[in-house]
């Protein structure tokens, strides 16, 4: 009965992703019946605290971006790119994952994106190098973030392992240099796919197309558009609320309520200071795009995740017997598992939810757990990925691409490289940190 339950789970997930928008959420509720009903299964806990966390999160990103403050913040980025165009494969991914970490929302990606195409083109450096790099930063940008959901699913989860002192800061002081390693050697593998730009024949024969060229070449935007005074303040407004998520975790004695109450408090404080003195109009943010987006991984979440607590719930006592012996030898056996489940989930959050409730069943360390918290950024693996799909529409070249094979695509090698180094600077950060 595991194994149909199983390709139950499979099934709906993949039919989900295919549906995009909210198609993992609607296909996870459909799971969900046909377990509680068809199999007798008792149905899991729903993740309504995951849930209100990106709705917090979400809601002060989308009056970031009514305010100004978010086209602000790119022409910051667009800045830092354009400046040292010829070390584009490094610096994109690093501006990219720097702003989502900030922003708590990999959503701020698509604006640099075709910024990052464009200095690539334009300084003959192929596009895929520093696009597949980029959108591995952004995923990573997530899990590295303090105010993201998976971060606060990570700690809710922690929070329930008895004895467990760890908490916000020291999932940070691991993800945080842990990416900045991973992405640096997924930098330096991206560094060498493909022919250079300017002895590949698909391009050399495209740049015979008068039309094409002109695209390409294009007019480069001149940086000097004007930000109002507010437009700014709810920048600066952001971004101490995020400090002050920061701050909360170093001293938890100053707070009267819990983590993750707090951070849903900071972050709708944010929206509060950003109506009255950053500018953004309180009607307008539930019509962003940010809002929207956030909205459709509600619905996504909430769906997915209630249907896999429901299978993982049922079959407990299986998968823990099954998996115990070889995780207990090898400890690391269990990133496979987040990487696997987060390739199908598209979600770090979900995935945190879903998964890591049995790795604290099957008695991994804390320690452990934490730094195996960056494999589940997997959502590169099956090329369809939001981020992965707008990288390779923006790139004019056609570099970054999905292969005729699906996963033979741009972003499998730098993915693969960034998350394996990750995982392993986790360890040992944690080892010598926690």
């Amino acid at each position: 009965m595991f194994w149909l339950q199983l390709a139950v789970l499979l099934a709906l997930i993949l039919i989900g992703a295919q549906l995009k928008g909210i198609g993992l959420g609607i296909m996870g509720a459909l799971g969900t019946l046909i377990y509680v009903y068809l199999f007798n299964l008792e149905a899991g806990a729903p993740p309504i605290e995951v849930m209100l966390i990106i709705l917090c999160v979400v809601t002060a990103a989308a009056s970031l971006q009514v305010s100004g403050g978010m086209d602000y913040m790119v022409s910051l980025a667009e800045r830092i790119i354009r400046k040292n165009p010829k070390s584009i494969t490094f610096i994109g991914p690093f501006v990219v994952f720097f702003f989502t970490f900030l922003a708590g929302t990999a959503h701020i990606s698509y604006s640099l994106l075709p910024i990052i195409s464009e200095v690539a083109a334009k300084t003959r450096v192929r596009p895929e190098r520093p696009m597949s790099i980029s959108v591995i930063a952004a995923a990573f940008g997530i899990t590295a973030s303090p105010i993201t959901a998976a971060t606060v699913a990570m700690m809710s989860e922690l929070a329930l392992i008895p004895g467990n002192v760890f908490g916000l800061v020291d999932i940070l002081k691991v993800t945080i240099p842990a990416s900045i390693i991973g992405i640096t050697a997924g930098a330096i593998i991206a560094n060498f796919l493909g022919k250079d730009l300017d002895k590949d024949p698909v391009f050399l024969e495209k740049m015979k197309d008068p039309a094409f060229k002109a695209a390409l070449e294009g007019t480069a935007k001149t940086g000097n558009q004007v930000y109002s005074a507010k437009a700014k303040l709810s920048v600066v407004i952001f971004l101490l609320g995020v400090a002050s998520i920061v701050l909360f975790g170093l001293m938890p004695e100053w707070r009267k309520i819990g983590m993750i109450e707090s951070i849903e408090l900071i972050m709708l404080s944010v929206v509060l200071f950003n109506v009255y003195l950053g500018g953004a109009k309180a009607t307008e943010i539930a019509k962003s795009s940010i809002f929207r987006a956030g909205t459709e991984a509600v619905v996504s979440i909430f769906g997915v995740v209630w249907m896999s607590n429901t299978f993982i719930a049922a079959n407990e006592a299986f998968l823990t017997s099954s998996l115990q012996g070889i995780v207990a030898q090898h400890t690391w056996v269990f990133s496979i598992a987040l990487f696997f489940m987060s390739s199908l989930l598209f979600s770090q959050a979900a995935t945190v939810k879903a998964i890591m409730p049995l790795g604290i069943k099957l008695g991994l360390l804390p320690a452990h757990l934490i730094a195996m918290y960056p494999a589940v950024n997997g959502n590169f693996f099956i090329p369809s990925y939001p981020t992965a799909i707008a990288a390779v529409n923006f790139d004019k070249t056609g570099t970054t691409r999905v292969g005729k094979y699906l996963l033979n695509h741009s972003f499998m090698l730098p993915g693969l490289v960034t998350t394996v180094v990750a995982i392993l600077t986790g360890f040992l950060v944690s080892a010598v940190a926690l």
